[in-house]
């Protein structure tokens, strides 16, 4: 099935909607993630790297990337399974599966995900939705087993939203309903405590106020490629070329920040203990994390 395929801009490439790609990039040097003038909790990828540090990704292709602010803990969902980017090394979380689309109800350790099953796995392929209410230990078979993939995939207030090749909701995971629209997104990004989706496209951002039914264009947006939430009213951005932008208004408008000197894969984003904005970014081979609210980026540290 077509996915879009954002265009490269500037110096740094864009990722090509890594997202929805059925098999991840191939490898490259890792680059240092260093940024300009935007901080943690869910998002998306496809990247490379060996996990020789706690910045460094263990595994060649990243799907999906989310973070506790609360606890600390940094997640990767992989071509591999899930780790644990808060140990060094990172540390595998439960059973080896392809989880192509991946999204975390934030602070209950209730994770949604798509994918391929891995070689030794018992689930049908595709995997459909699939559910864990343990951190990613044990996962349980929801819906549209051996029929969907899902690669874009979030929670809102009132559901789910996936995309497979089509767009669809649904209020527990079981029972699905199409949504009316005619674009293939490459990031779906929201957050349970709203109804608020972001879809991210290469011709503009669409949005959607009531769980992924409707969806409108936002005419004032970047072009912007990532996306994620870090409650129900902040929302961060990443461009094609790695500049970085913050929403205090559910997405409907945009500040520019910073700019990550190196090709994003994923991001994620929430309010740390203090209150602070933080960005995660799953680069080339590496983690990175801003603290100043994206103003800079340095390696991320386990712990």
């Amino acid at each position: 099935m077509p996915f879009p395929a954002f265009p490269r801009l500037g110096s740094a490439a864009a990722a090509a909607a890594l997202l929805l790609a059925l098999s991840a990039c191939a490898s490259s040097p890792a680059p240092t993630g260093t940024a300009e003038p935007g901080t943690a909790e869910s998002g998306t990828a496809g990247t490379h790297g060996s996990g020789g540090s706690a910045s460094s990704l263990p595994s060649a292709h990243v799907h999906g990337l989310t973070v506790d602010a609360k606890t600390g803990r940094v997640l990767l969902a992989t071509h591999e399974g899930l780790f644990d980017m808060s140990t060094e090394p990172a540390t595998k979380i439960g059973p080896t599966n392809d989880l192509m689309g991946f999204t975390a109800v934030a602070g209950t350790g209730v994770f949604y995900a798509s994918g391929h099953p891995g070689k030794d796995s018992t689930m049908p392929n595709p995997m459909g939705l699939i559910r864990s209410s343990d951190g990613g230990k044990t996962w349980e078979q929801l819906s549209r087993q051996g029929k969907s993939d899902f690669h874009a995939l979030t929670v809102t207030k009132s559901g789910i939203v996936a995309f497979d090749g089509q767009l669809w909701t649904s209020p527990d995971g079981k029972t699905w309903t199409t949504a009316t629209a005619g674009f293939a997104p490459a990031v779906l990004a929201g957050n349970a405590g709203t109804n608020t989706v972001l879809a991210t496209l290469p011709e503009g951002l669409q949005r959607s106020t009531d769980g992924g039914r409707t969806w409108k264009p936002v005419p004032s947006s970047p072009v912007i490629q990532f996306a994620a939430f870090a409650n129900d009213k902040e929302a961060v951005g990443v461009e094609p070329n790695g500049t970085v932008h913050h929403s205090t208004d559910g997405g409907t408008t945009w500040t520019s920040k910073g700019k990550i000197n190196a090709e994003v894969q994923a991001v994620a984003a929430a309010k740390g203990t203090e209150g602070k904005l933080q960005i995660w970014a799953a680069t080339e081979g590496e983690l990175i994390v801003s603290r100043d609210g994206g103003a800079t980026f340095r390696p991320a540290e386990a712990g």
